[in-house]
């Protein structure tokens, strides 16, 4: 992946907002145990209390916890509460239900004030339950544990205040000793009678804090919804935009390819990275904004909640994590060497399947449709098999990870019971550190479908780099040079010789000659004997390995090819159509051609007659490759479509061949009077398709064994002879 980065570039910006909200997205989620804990611990334990210090006391309630403070506190209960009667309407109006005489808290209070008093509250309410736990033995009718209002307590004021200072000031010590989570509870529960002797509805105060703390919770998993929509909408854009341009360099990269290329990265090979691999890499790019991004964020924000929450239990969570490190390294370990065997399965399945398809004619006539299915069943297997692995390790994953995430929360339940029971933990604080513990594990999770997807992607990454620092061997030249004009048309070989990439002997020998505009230059030889190969020299289909090709006088390593490919009009050895109809066919190589050069070419190439029989004439539809015409129907379009280009050099690489005799005779006859200011190339098995041109070059073994009309060749070269006496008759030689 490293390899495409530059293709994120376009988007850092994008993904820098992606991942601002992902990072919202994730103190949203870590906000929510927070606030489930409290409700459960404020809002249902301690009815929707959440300060030890009151907001309103009676003055007997204030007397009474004010004797188990020292005198600082006393002076900071003093500073903060004001009696009832000297307050503003405000209050007035909150408490007006009230009929006794009643301090109230001031709410200019800053929190660090708070806090103070909090911690004053619940301390002096923990040293009075211990005097009061202490002396209730000695007083007669008095219960503390069962105790639901404060006027029990103020009928044993008079025996507390006879309790010396040393009494009250152990039990302090003793108080101070206590952990915060249970002073902050005491104080809550002593806050509770003090409402209660004031008739504050306490069911009141709880159901607002629950529906308040409910709205909240709402509210942040609307925004998470939200987000996440929006976090998918801007993923999604990033890797289709991503996969779009790097198909279109891939593309634009295999376009630009000579044979040479073909061969060595094989044309099925090629599909699968331009279509398959780039999809992987696009889900990876996916996946990695979506979720590798987001868990770590959610990760490490949940553990840092955790140590808040309680660090007691967190060995637990370690626990968790280290076991599902050790899985996802073993998953790494059995997965990465099946993802690479898989596309390369893949790159064979579409060769095997490409062939079976177009050799489906051929299958059927050899009546070996059982050979090729066991072929492709053969292959086919191998990747269902290692798909069947894959699979397996990923569904045996999901259980594994499922029994740790269902272990760490029996232990932590186990655990936390004991703390609760034992007042160091709340029932709450339990709950929230399951769902972060949960979180954690999640985050692990994330990371660990990264492990199943990034080694193929990873794999397809290697494979479309491959083919985008593929050298092309067919380069532009640094300085290109214009035509010479004097020789337009003019084709040159001087002493060519080339050879196949790591090949040991050249197919192509000292081969020389010029062909003139005008003029009709044809190659003959046995099978096999280089002609192709070396009509292929002339558009740089390859690039010579000695010598010089010219071509309008100019080396064509030195011009531009789309400049040479201007001044060539080509009709492969196969001829190939495209999807679309014949009119886009014919207009292929020359848009702007028109319908009279188009009609014209299509008299010269023999092809009027069928078109004219068809009901939509140049508008009829050619299917995929043409399968829709005959052999010959689709030789004479495409010599149509390259005569409508008007070039002044012409290659037929044995174009002829599923032409009639007949037809045969009339196209070239056709053409010679079309052609007659142009240079013709023709590559032609049968005597009878070049004997009227003005050069006929014979082909042996990659060399030159004969060049000259057809009538000289008779008499001199013992090759062309031969091949001419195996067609003709001895009267038509």
């Amino acid at each position: 992946m490293f390899k495409l980065r530059k293709y994120l570039k376009p988007f850092v910006f994008a993904t820098i907002i992606t991942l601002c909200l992902l990072f919202v997205q994730a103190i949203c989620d870590l906000k929510l145990p927070n606030l489930m804990s409290q409700i459960v611990n404020v809002g249902i334990q301690s009815s929707g209390i959440e300060n030890a210090a009151p907001n309103a006391i009676s003055s007997n309630g204030l007397s009474f916890i004010t004797t188990f403070m020292s005198d600082e506190e006393r002076k900071m209960v003093k500073d903060n509460y004001i009696k009832m009667e000297n307050a503003d309407n405000s209050y007035l109006e909150e408490y007006k239900g009230t009929n006794k005489d009643v301090y109230l808290l001031n709410r200019n209070i800053t929190q660090d004030e708070l806090k103070k008093l909090n911690k004053a509250f619940s301390v002096a309410s923990r040293t009075a339950l211990n005097i009061l736990n202490s002396q209730s033995s000695n007083i007669e009718g008095f219960n503390v544990e069962s105790s639901n209002s404060l006027e029990g307590i103020y009928n044993v004021l008079p025996s507390i205040a006879n309790i010396s200072s040393e009494t009250i000031n152990k039990n302090r010590e003793d108080a101070l000793l206590t952990d915060d989570e249970t002073l902050n509870q005491i104080g809550i529960a002593f806050t509770k009678l003090y409402y209660k002797e004031i008739g504050i509805d306490i069911g009141s105060i709880q159901n607002t804090y629950i529906l308040k703390t409910g709205v909240q919770m709402l509210g942040i998993t609307i925004l998470i919804v939200a987000l996440s929509i929006i976090i998918t909408l801007i993923s999604t854009l990033i890797s289709k935009r991503f996969a779009r341009n790097l198909t279109k360099d891939v593309f634009a990269k295999v376009v630009q390819f000579s044979d040479q290329e073909y061969d060595k990265l094989k044309t099925s090979s090629l599909i699968t990275r331009t279509t398959n691999d780039i999809s992987q890499t696009q889900n990876l790019i996916f996946s990695l904004l979506q979720v590798v991004a987001y868990a770590p964020i959610m990760g490490i924000g949940a553990i840092i909640m955790i140590l808040q929450t309680n660090s007691n239990m967190s060995w637990i969570l370690g626990l968790g994590c280290l076991v599902i490190f050790i899985l996802m390294i073993i998953v790494y370990v059995l997965v990465l060497p099946k993802i690479k065997i898989l596309q390369k399965l893949t790159d064979k399945i579409n060769l095997i399947s490409r062939e079976i398809i177009s050799g489906t004619m051929v299958t059927r006539a050899f009546r070996n449709q059982k050979h090729e299915e066991k072929r492709f069943e053969a292959v086919n297997q191998d990747i269902n098999d290692t798909y069947k692995f894959l699979n397996r390790i990923w569904i045996g994953l999901m259980p594994a990870m499922t029994l740790v995430m269902n272990g760490i929360t029996i232990m932590i339940v186990w655990i936390g019971a004991k703390q609760i029971a034992s007042s160091d933990l709340m029932v709450g604080d339990m709950m929230a550190f399951i769902q972060y513990s949960m979180q954690v594990i999640m985050a692990f999770l994330m990371f660990s479908s990264m492990f199943i997807m990034y080694p193929r992607a990873a794999v397809s990454a290697k494979r479309i780099a491959e083919v985008l620092e593929t050298e092309v061997s067919i380069k532009e030249p640094i300085e290109p040079k214009e035509f010479n004009k004097e020789k337009m048309g003019y084709v040159e070989f001087k002493n060519v010789s080339f050879k196949y990439p790591d090949a040991e002997e050249n197919v192509i020998e000292n081969v020389s000659f010029v062909a003139k505009p005008g003029e009709t230059t044809a190659f003959i030889g046995s099978t096999g004997s280089g002609k192709s190969t070396l009509i292929k020299l002339v558009p740089r289909f390859y690039d010579v390995t000695e010598g010089e090709v010219l071509v309008n006088g100019v080396n064509v390593k030195e011009v531009r090819t789309f400049d040479l490919y201007e001044q060539i009009g080509y009709i492969p050895q196969t001829a190939s159509l495209l999807t679309g109809t014949i009119e886009s066919n014919l207009k292929y190589g020359n848009p702007d051609a028109s319908d009279e050069l188009m009609e014209k070419t299509v008299e010269v190439a023999q092809a009027s007659e069928f078109i004219e029989q068809k009901e939509e004439g140049y508008k009829s539809q050619i299917s995929q490759s043409g399968k829709n015409v005959s052999g010959g129907q689709k030789q004479r379009l495409a010599i149509a479509r390259a005569l409508v280009k008007e070039a002044p050099i012409y290659i037929f690489d044995d174009s002829f061949s599923a032409l009639d005799m007949k037809t045969d005779s009339m196209l070239r006859k056709a053409l010679k009077e079309y052609n007659k200011n142009s240079t013709v190339l023709i590559v032609a098995q049968r005597i009878s398709s070049i004997m009227n041109a003005e050069q006929i070059i014979v082909m042996d073994n990659g060399k030159i064994v004969g060049k000259g009309t057809h009538n000289e060749l008779l008499k001199t070269c013992p090759t062309y002879y031969e091949i001419a006496s195996s067609q003709l008759k001895k009267e038509e030689l």
